[in-house]
């Protein structure tokens, strides 16, 4: 799949916002509900007819909102505190300087089945909205046949005959406009939801191999821990057999190293699971991710410091969620629209060929044929057109919820991974601290031990408190990363346009053929 830059992701978002009609009064009464229904049960046809007749034969679809008219969008962040560093949302994880991680997303962009269904529903929509389009043009079929009769008075020549009928459908009040936009929606909110997936897929990818890199550092801490143990474990038995302590110093050393080898097969099985897991997200059986973490050592990768924050507006014109809600909650708007015109006249002209003969040579010498206009008005049909408007409107009104709900999520989610971020970065300074204060502490014990100047007690607390401390320092260093992960994600990044053109622009080309 063809990807074009980070920046013309946003710039797709804007123009495709650009692109509506925001009229906000004519639309929101209160938040989450439409205006009542501008053609009251009480009004005649007629009436409804002349009214569309002197608005020039608009579309009936409500007008789209203004998003400042449906949710309120703060100026600025409140809880997070932007820096200095800018990232590149569209491929924020090569800031990690991981090789794996690089690989892996690459991998899962490119081979992931989440993504291949989201092309599939894309393509889908795609083909509805050439359907919808076809409504404009008149539809032709054609006939051809013989017949011979059979019987006793039944003559022996085959007649040939060939014909064409042809339908058209005058738009007089923009049924088939409605569902064109209708359908145009569908394909851009086809198209941002297949961006969504792929910013999830590429976060989650990410965030997995950072939590790969941070069991298997881990493993490596507990495996060099045991070893330490084993050491002491024989000293202990050294020391016993010669006299100098008692069998309660071996003992405890024995609990010691048992517990930490304890731990190392959980360690194991959780590493297995998150490369497994990695194998599925990139469409490959288990098995080489596993290798590939388990075969070279690499430090916890380390975020960049301060990351710049965009204002919040331009944070919701990346997010491809909130412009898919949005082009959802215009495709229902169209379709209000397409209800709406059930109530107002239908006018069709259709026409017919014909000829026959006993020869096809002569299927040419006599041909007639007909056209016929007509127009129909729906008189009464025990108020299920109202019913379909009530319930088109209805599902607009949740498309509005969910539209209001994408924005709101999306600005919870920015401030609370800002200050996660900032929250890891102090945490992993602390636990930095802590860690190097535990070494030496642990060093100078079993020096100290070793000299016969501290019992096995002291050396068993200083042993156990750099297992922690360096425990610790691990989680919080991969806390870090995944926090800045969940930034840029939040941030709207993960995400770039497909095919080389924005999702709108493609909606509203029309057909070559």
């Amino acid at each position: 799949m063809q990807r074009n830059s980070a920046r013309a992701g946003g710039e797709m978002i804007g123009e495709h916002r650009h692109d509506r009609h925001h009229t906000a009064d004519a639309f929101v009464t209160r938040p989450g509900t439409l205006r009542p229904d501008p053609l009251p049960h009480s009004r005649s046809a007629a009436a409804m007819l002349l009214a569309a007749v002197v608005a020039g034969c608009t579309s009936l679809a409500p007008a789209m909102p203004d998003i400042a008219s449906v949710q309120s969008v703060p100026e600025r962040w409140v809880l997070a505190e932007p820096g200095r560093t800018a990232i590149p949302l569209g491929t924020y994880w090569t800031m990690l300087g991981d090789p794996l991680v690089d690989q892996f997303v690459a991998r899962a962009r490119s081979e992931n089945l989440d993504l291949a269904q989201g092309a599939a529903r894309l393509r889908l929509a795609r083909a509805g909205l050439r359907q919808a389009r076809a409504d404009r043009v008149p539809t032709i079929t054609a006939s051809g046949g013989a017949r011979r009769d059979v019987g006793d008075l039944a003559q022996d020549d085959v007649v040939f005959s060939a014909g064409a009928d042809a339908s058209w459908e005058a738009d007089l009040f923009g049924r088939i406009d409605a569902s064109i936009g209708a359908a145009r929606g569908d394909l851009a909110a086809a198209g941002y939801s297949l961006a969504d997936v792929e910013r999830a897929i590429v976060a989650t990818v990410a965030a997995q191999t950072v939590n790969a890199r941070t069991l298997a550092a881990q493993l490596a801490i507990a495996r060099e821990t045991l070893a330490v143990q084993d050491d002491n474990l024989q000293i202990a038995r050294w020391r016993n057999q010669a006299g100098l302590v008692s069998s309660l110093d071996v003992e405890q050393a024995r609990t010691q190293r048992a517990q930490t080898a304890a731990s190392i097969p959980q360690l194991e099985s959780s590493l297995a699971a998150t490369a497994n897991a990695i194998s599925t997200l990139i469409g490959e059986p288990p098995g080489a991710v596993y290798r590939a973490l388990e075969g070279g050592t690499r430090a916890i990768p380390a975020p960049p410091a301060g990351v710049a924050l965009e204002a919040p507006a331009d944070t919701l014109r990346r997010r491809p969620d909130v412009a898919g809600a949005e082009a959802r909650l215009a495709a229902d708007l169209q379709r209000v629209g397409v209800a709406r015109t059930q109530l107002l006249p239908l006018a069709r002209l259709s026409g017919s060929i014909g000829t026959s003969a006993v020869s096809p040579g002569d299927l040419l010498d006599l041909v007639t044929g007909n056209i016929f206009a007509g127009i129909s008005q729906l008189i009464f049909d025990g108020g299920r057109a109202r019913s379909q408007i009530g319930g088109a409107r209805a599902n607009a009104d949740g498309s509005l919820a969910v539209w209001r709900q994408a924005i709101l999520t999306a600005l919870e989610e920015v401030e609370s991974a800002s200050v996660d971020l900032d929250a890891s970065a102090e945490q992993v300074a602390e636990l930095t601290e802590a860690s190097e204060g535990a070494q030496n502490a642990a060093i100078l014990a079993r020096s100290q031990y070793q000299a016969g100047l501290i019992d096995f007690q002291r050396l068993l607390v200083s042993e156990s408190q750099l297992l922690s401390a360096r425990t610790a320092l691990a989680n919080a260093q991969g806390a870090r990363a995944v926090a800045f992960i969940t930034l840029a994600r939040a941030m709207g990044g993960g995400w770039q346009v497909p095919d080389g053109a924005g999702i709108e622009q493609s909606a509203a080309k029309e057909p070559t053929q």
